[in-house]
């Protein structure tokens, strides 16, 4: 994996959906028409479960000592009993992580690029916490839509990259595509967001400088405005959603 920050000439002459991280993808992976893209077999739920169980406090510990990892905004997420939609900037290789640890104790299903079941062992450990992978082939994307919709009407949290492609370190936010608040306004779900922000190193004494920490701030759920058509809708839902995480970024 090459890991590198975006810098200034960089973002200029980059496509805003360009991959920044590549990862070796030897594996083979393929989608068909029999292919489960939420597997609901009791083994399998029986496995996640316990790698869930045995994950968390060791994810808390590692992104806690080596990011200063905290979270804020949790009681934006009481009250919620529906589906929702959580949707967050892409730009750290463990913001998955994060957004598991914001939405514990319930389990977060992730839309994963369908590359990322190419990758060995990530691909295994992904599959078991419950990433979803995103259908190159048009032809499985009703099946994978339908995944979705049943997820969300069972009242489960999907998590969204909007942005589409992981910019380490980004402190802007990208423009979105349309595919989370699509699903939002299909089910009548309210989208959370959640801005991952970098805090700088403070100088003290001009000597010493504390190290960069990450903080997750989860903002109030968004809902769709149910007065207008579905696309209207949906760019309403977009819109209102990246302001509201723009102007957390200005802070």
């Amino acid at each position: 994996m090459q890991l590198k920050n975006i810098n200034k000439e960089e973002e200029k002459n980059l496509p805003e959906d360009s991959h920044i991280l590549h990862f070796w993808q030897p594996c083979k992976f393929e989608i068909d028409e029999n292919f489960n893209f939420v597997n609901d077999n009791f083994l399998f739920n029986t496995f996640s479960n316990l790698l869930y169980m045995i994950a968390y406090p060791i994810l808390i510990f590692i992104t806690k000592f080596f990011y200063g990892f905290k979270i804020e905004g949790r009681e934006n997420l009481e009250g919620i009993t529906s589906g929702k939609v959580t949707v967050s900037n892409h730009v750290h290789p463990l913001d998955c992580t994060m957004v598991g640890l914001a939405n514990a104790p319930q389990k977060t299903f992730y839309t994963s690029l369908e590359t990322n079941f190419k990758i060995p062992v990530v691909r295994r450990i992904i599959k078991l916490l419950n990433a979803v992978p995103i259908p190159k082939n048009i032809k499985y994307t009703k099946a994978f839509m339908d995944s979705i919709d049943e997820l969300l009407r069972n009242n489960k949290t999907v998590h969204f990259y909007p942005e589409g492609s992981l910019w380490p370190h980004y402190e802007k936010i990208r423009h979105f595509k349309n595919g989370a608040f699509d699903f939002a306004v299909r089910n009548n779900v309210p989208v959370v967001p959640m801005v991952i922000k970098f805090n700088k190193p403070k100088k003290i004494s001009n000597l010493i400088k504390t190290r960069t920490t990450i903080t997750l701030v989860i903002q109030k759920p968004i809902y769709p405005n149910k007065l207008l058509g579905k696309k209207d809708a949906i760019i309403d839902l977009k819109d209102r959603v990246r302001s509201s995480m723009c102007a957390e970024t200005q802070d």
